[in-house]
């Protein structure tokens, strides 16, 4: 795939390009932005070098893609922009060390992220986004049958995020409180079908807990079954993060996991986030709240 605005550079044969040329604190056309967007559709997520974005940048680039979000559901955001996540690993003694795909506990997940890094650890700390409409398409054709008919509920009511040594039980069960200060559960397909592409992916993830209709143990197998093709290295690309770097992602198709591998070193990003539409599987029929209402983290968008 060619681009008029910019050139491209493919990281492996499934995920992942970086895109090369493009200075993102610019007034770049809209003609660029729908470049742009084109690429994360096709690449499922994109990486740009070099880049001086500061939080109000970041905000405005990511509203060129949609309205935004709330920085998080029940996490607290920056005092004076709401639409920024801080995630400050090394200072808050937190990591999110697990495969997933950001906040499919809500009725209306993101269309996508885009994060900056503010301080990185001498070595480690990568970043893997995985492709989830490759791992859909590697099922045997029995497995995805039975995926396509298949619906699982998301929680947030789980240990999305571990907490280091350093907390104590104190401080650990006061962030897990502030973390289902809201409970939320919804019901998706689990075979989901991109509203742009029109591609079939597996939409889990850590938030999928259950399986509608089989037990706790059963959902528990048939999860852990789809999330290894997942996983599964040809379907997964590794970011080795430099300062200046901007990461942006289709969590409509992805997955992702923040490696936890510098011990205690300060790890410093910022994340913000584009609302997305409810989603559909193949049958046409669209997630549902179970508990919780979403409507303060994310403004309704038009399916």
């Amino acid at each position: 795939m060619s681009f008029s605005s910019f050139d491209t550079k493919q990281l492996t044969g499934r995920i992942g390009a970086e895109i090369l040329g493009l200075n993102l604190s610019a007034n770049l056309s809209d003609e660029v932005i729908a470049e742009i967007r084109e690429a994360l559709v096709r690449y499922k997520v994109i990486f740009f070098r070099n880049q001086t974005l500061d939080g109000p940048g970041q905000i405005a680039f990511a509203r060129r893609f949609g309205e935004l979000t709330k920085g998080h559901p029940t996490l607290p955001t920056v005092t004076d922009q709401p639409e920024i996540l801080d995630l400050d690993y090394g200072r808050t003694a937190t990591r999110a060390n697990n495969w997933h795909t950001d906040v499919t506990f809500v009725d209306r997940p993101p269309l996508g992220s885009i994060l900056r890094t503010l301080e990185l650890p001498s070595t480690g700390g990568d970043t893997l986004w995985a492709n989830t409409v490759a791992a859909y398409q590697d099922l045997p054709a029995p497995l995805r049958a039975l995926a396509d008919q298949l619906w699982a509920v998301h929680t947030n009511d789980y240990d999305y995020i571990e907490t280091a040594s350093t907390l104590s039980e104190a401080e650990a069960s006061e962030y897990h409180k502030t973390f289902i200060s809201t409970l939320y559960e919804t019901l998706h397909p689990v075979v989901r079908v991109h509203p742009e592409s029109g591609e079939r992916g597996l939409f889990i993830g850590g938030f999928a807990q259950k399986i509608q209709g089989f037990s706790s143990s059963e959902s528990a197998d048939l999860l852990r079954m789809f999330q290894s093709y997942v996983t599964r290295p040809e379907n997964t690309v590794r970011w080795h993060w430099q300062l200046g770097d901007v990461a942006f992602w289709d969590n409509r198709s992805t997955q992702h996991y923040a490696t936890y591998d510098y011990d205690g070193q300060l790890r410093r990003v910022q994340r913000v986030t584009i609302a997305g539409d409810v989603p559909f599987g193949i049958d046409g029929k669209r997630s549902h709240a179970i508990k919780g209402n979403s409507a303060a983290y994310t403004p309704s968008v038009a399916t």
